[in-house]
């Protein structure tokens, strides 16, 4: 068997289940459950890089919304908040790199 030691969606195990494959797997505990969120979330940032599409950043989203969720964070506030610092401070869409600036 191939070893995997990530963290995966809710419903693999019984993907897996219905097309006959053997498996083992734990339910984490939080401390595990917080550390493989980042890892997953690392993850899903790099495949997301070598193939930027849809698919790949509601991955991302995914993750972003099971840290949020870990964290007491209620996601409709992470929304409201960008909207926010987005009419504040603006996005990202004009390309500026900030090269030097007095502190």
């Amino acid at each position: 068997m191939k070893k995997y030691d990530k963290l995966v969606r809710d419903r693999i195990l019984k993907i897996l289940k219905i097309n006959g494959k053997r498996f083992k797997y734990h339910i984490a505990d939080t401390e595990e459950y917080h550390l493989k969120l980042y890892e997953k979330l690392q993850e899903e940032i790099l495949e997301f890089k070598e193939n930027p599409c849809v698919e790949e950043m509601a991955d991302i989203v995914e993750v972003i919304v099971a840290l949020a969720k870990f964290n007491n964070i209620d996601i409709k506030k992470v929304e409201y908040k960008r909207q926010d610092k987005r009419f504040e401070r603006g996005a990202f869409d004009n390309k500026i790199i900030l090269e030097e600036a007095d502190e």
